[in-house]
């Protein structure tokens, strides 16, 4: 096997002409940085959990690019042309990645929250009525997408008619792929709720199939591309709990480390290394992973 590519989480190999394999590793990464402590257990249960909710999935009868475990932190997947151009993408093309990242909202929670507080994000187009002031975690009137880049070297926001230019989809296949998310998201919501989960927003990505059919690839429904709360803390006291690698992020905002990165980054200096996660945070995100795990899946580790 060939190494392709080594991200953040997971590693990708050749396999053969016309299959990948992703090897997860226990890496983990907030801020685009890798954090220098492995956490074990981790790669496994993403893995797990992903290949769960590809059968889920196939089940709605939405294709995939999943072809089956390898081992517990191993998959086989379908191999998709990477096509960087997508004006080269026309009518006709098949097999192709889409060269897209769709994130679905559903709460208001995140990215989404800064953008409202700055004024980059209007209460109005998450389909609140005029003049009011959402807070966090406040539910969604409609279940929100949008669209960033994938293949550029930093995500880049885009407006839909951008997104539907970049993907090189025709308006019913690029309506096809919103309604496809939808239809996810409403098995993923209903599955977690029934667990004492909410599933408050996430990211998913797609290819179109050697028949130009849309396919679900990547990987999405995990705690590190989807964020979850508690539902019965949500209900009852109107806490957010974080159940996802939101934690680890919170960890670092809590020492100081993402307000320094983030001033090196605006001012152009050398950003400082992140540091390592202390032993007895490190035990409590494995036991998150392996948690959320069995909680998504309703199966025992």
């Amino acid at each position: 096997m060939k190494l392709l590519h080594k991200g953040k989480v997971k590693e990708v190999y050749a396999f053969g002409e016309d299959k990948l394999l992703f090897n997860f590793t226990d890496q983990i990464s907030v801020f685009d940085k890798i954090i220098p402590t492995l956490v074990p257990k981790k790669g496994e249960a993403l893995c797990r959990t992903a290949a769960y909710w590809f059968e889920e999935t196939k089940a709605l009868g939405l294709d995939t690019h999943f072809l089956g475990l390898q081992d517990n932190d191993k998959m086989l997947v379908k191999r998709l042309r990477i096509i960087h151009d997508s004006a080269q993408i026309t009518p006709k093309t098949v097999s192709f990645f889409i060269p897209l990242e769709v994130v679905c909202r559903h709460y208001l929670a995140g990215s989404m929250h800064d953008r409202v507080k700055s004024g980059e994000a209007t209460a109005e187009q998450l389909g609140f009525p005029k003049g009011h002031a959402p807070k966090y975690g406040e539910k969604l009137p409609r279940p929100h997408i949008e669209f960033t880049t994938k293949l550029e070297a930093t995500d880049r926001l885009l407006s839909e008619g951008e997104a539907l230019k970049l993907s090189g989809l025709t308006e019913a296949e690029f309506k096809d792929l919103k309604a496809a998310v939808l239809k996810i998201d409403e098995r993923i919501a209903r599955n977690a709720e029934a667990r004492g989960l909410i599933h408050v927003d996430g990211k998913k990505e797609f290819g179109m199939n050697h028949e130009r059919a849309l396919m679900v690839v990547d990987t999405f429904g995990t705690p590190d591309e989807d964020r979850w709360w508690d539902k019965k803390l949500y209900e009852n006291e109107g806490k957010t709990v974080e159940l996802s690698k939101e934690m680890v992020r919170q960890h670092y905002r809590d020492i100081g480390y993402h307000e320094k990165l983030y001033a090196a980054r605006k001012a152009g200096h050398v950003e400082p290394p992140i540091p390592a996660l202390p032993d007895d945070v490190t035990r409590k995100v494995t036991a998150l992973y392996v948690d959320l795990y069995e909680r998504l899946t309703g199966k025992a580790w």
